[in-house]
């Protein structure tokens, strides 16, 4: 997901996409712990997805603070 896609996004819809990669990352490290996985940037790519969600969730948050 890209930075513009998740800036269109609500602070809601923000925090329930968080919460839903969070889990999609933790079982994806979970099945490599099992198996390993043949694409291992696949790891990484959510990871950093969650952290740009993070980033901006907080962004917005800060913005609508000082409102």
């Amino acid at each position: 997901m890209k930075a513009a896609e998740v800036r269109e996004l609500s602070v809601k819809d923000l925090q329930e996409r968080i919460e839903t990669e969070k889990v999609n990352y933790v079982r994806m490290r979970l099945n490599h712990a099992v198996s390993p996985i043949e694409d291992m940037s696949k790891i990484g790519k959510a990871r950093r997805n969650i952290a740009r969600m993070l980033t901006v969730l907080s962004q917005k948050e800060k913005n609508e603070n000082n409102k």
